[in-house]
């Protein structure tokens, strides 16, 4: 019975992927949607980073519902987690090694500061909130693996990925009111393209995505490090 669910679903994916390159040249794409983003994407979004164009400014609300569904990921694992019986703790913890005690208070402040670097000009170079939040997440993983003793405060981390979620939809709803659009409809100037004061409201949207990507994978790592100590 797998064998045939299997094969038919080979079937399905075969036949639409044949579809999709039916009559269409390669190099030739079958709409205009991708090169409309790339010859007016930086006079319309001010963004040296086309893909943040993309994201952020065409299909913003697409970007919201991603953070949605880490945000909903995060919280079914911390409720699987505590219904399977809480957080386990275990003492006395066993040290870390010298060069994992040093690597981590060495690189962990870098580790933030690269992140940060990394949603802050995700407009301009690739990168942004989610490859931003990603970075400062393996900053408390290394805090975790190195210096064992230390815990992140669970009180900030529920503020900063609160906070980072809100200020996401408020900038949003600024942009409905104000632009009298569309939500995320920009109200900044763009300013001039290749700089960092530049892209209207893209690196604000960023900032607030980093922030709640990096406190959410941080709550991720928190809880799923607990539970196996």
């Amino acid at each position: 019975m797998r064998t045939t669910i299997s094969i038919l679903l080979l079937a399905v994916v075969a036949a639409g992927f044949f579809l999709c390159l039916a009559d269409v040249p390669f190099g030739e794409p079958k709409t205009q949607v991708g090169n409309y983003y790339i010859e007016e994407g930086r006079a319309q979004t001010g963004a040296a980073n086309i893909v943040t164009s993309v994201v952020l400014a065409y299909r913003g609300f697409d970007t919201l519902g991603e953070v949605t569904v880490l945000f909903v990921a995060a919280f079914g694992l911390g409720a699987v987690l505590g219904a399977a019986g809480g957080k386990r703790k275990h003492e006395p913890i066993e040290p870390a090694s010298i060069v994992l005690r040093t690597g981590c208070r060495f690189l962990f402040p870098m580790l933030i500061i690269f992140g940060v670097y990394v949603f802050l000009h995700g407009h301009l170079t690739p990168g942004g909130g989610f490859q931003g939040g990603a970075v400062i997440a393996s900053a408390f993983l290394l805090v975790y693996l190195g210096c064992r003793e230390r815990r992140i405060n669970l009180t900030r981390k529920t503020w900063t990925d609160s906070l980072g979620g809100l200020a996401f939809v408020v900038i949003g709803l600024i942009g409905l009111g104000v632009g009298g659009r569309y939500f995320l409809s920009n109200f900044l100037p763009n300013g001039v393209v290749n700089q960092l004061f530049s892209a209207g409201i893209l690196p604000l949207i960023y900032i607030a995505i980093g922030l709640k990507v990096g406190a959410e994978l941080t709550g991720v790592v928190d809880d799923l490090l607990e539970e196996t100590e």
